[in-house]
C-alpha cells in the first residue's frame, strides 16, 4: 500500500496508514546466531533482527530518522532452530506526537509446505528524531481496518501502562521494577 497524499502544512496534517509502515524481513538461522550444541537461536540476534525490522518500520512513518526508546515487552514463544527460516513483520501500531510503537511478529516458515510458526512477538516504541537530533513530531496515523482499529486501541492501553509504570501520569508513582515496595 502506497502512502497517502501529504495534506499541506506540518506533519499533523498529514496521515499514514499502518500498511504504509509494513516492513518484513526474512532471515535464514545461521549456526553463529545459535547457541552452539542444542542449536537454538540466541534471545539477543533475534532481539537485533526485531529493532530492524521495526525501525525500518518506524523510519517509513516519521519518514526520517529514528531511536529505540524502549522494547516494552518481547516474549520468546517457542525456540527457533539453526536452518529455520525466519520471517519478521512490523508496523507501526500507535503514534503520539514525536513517538510511535511498532509491532513485530516473528514466525518461521517451513520452504517445503510454506507452513509458519508464531515464535516470538515484540512491541517497541521508536522517537522520530529531526536533522538537529532533537525529537520531532510524527505523522497520524489513518485507521483502515478494524485490525488497525485493534491493534491501534491495544497500543493506547500499553502506552497508558508503560506511563503509568514510569511515574509519568499526573498522580501516579513510578512502580519498582523487581516488585518490591
Amino acid at each position: 500500500m502506497t502512502r497517502s497524499a501529504p495534506l499541506a502544512g506540518d506533519a499533523g496534517d498529514v496521515r499514514f496508514s499502518p500498511a504504509a509502515s509494513r516492513c518484513v524481513m526474512t532471515q535464514i538461522v545461521m549456526p553463529e546466531h545459535t547457541n552452539g550444541t542444542a542449536g537454538v537461536m540466541f534471545g539477543g540476534v533475534m532481539m537485533q533482527w526485531i529493532d530492524v525490522c521495526a525501525g525500518v518500520a518506524a523510519m517509513r512513518h516519521a519518514g526520517g530518522s529514528v531511536v529505540t526508546a524502549s522494547i516494552d515487552r518481547l516474549d520468546f514463544i517457542t525456540p527457533v532452530h539453526v536452518g529455520e527460516v525466519v520471517v519478521l513483520q512490523a508496523q507501526v501500531n500507535y503514534v503520539s506526537r514525536t513517538s510511535m510503537e511498532v509491532g513485530c511478529r516473528v514466525e518461521t516458515e517451513e520452504m517445503a509446505t510454506r507452513r509458519r510458526r508464531y515464535t516470538t512477538k515484540a512491541y517497541l516504541t521508536f522517537v522520530s528524531l529531526g536533522p538537529d537530533h532533537e525529537p520531532r513530531p510524527v505523522p497520524a496515523l489513518e485507521l483502515v481496518t478494524d485490525d488497525d482499529r485493534r491493534r491501534h486501541a491495544e497500543a493506547e492501553h500499553r502506552r497508558a501502562e508503560r506511563l503509568r509504570a514510569a511515574g509519568r501520569v499526573r498522580g501516579a508513582t513510578p512502580q519498582p521494577k523487581d516488585g518490591a515496595s
